[in-house]
């Protein structure tokens, strides 16, 4: 699977981040970083649970 962030909608909330810290980090410059773009399925609840809670819509999965 991998993660797909539209950076122009994206707002850098840190909604992601409080879900999946392993792949969403937001950092001192506030802008969203993606630790790991193509993460192992034991984490796709929670990536399923960010895309959800994505107030902009800006995250997908696909695959």
């Amino acid at each position: 699977m991998k993660i797909e962030v539209d950076f122009d909608l994206c707002e850098s909330n840190a909604v992601c981040m409080g879900i999946a810290p392993e792949v969403f980090e937001v950092r001192d410059d506030d802008f969203l970083y993606i630790l790991d773009e193509n993460p192992g399925e034991e984490l796709r609840p929670k990536l399923e649970e960010a895309v959800q809670a994505c107030p902009r819509a800006a995250i997908k999965l696909v695959g």
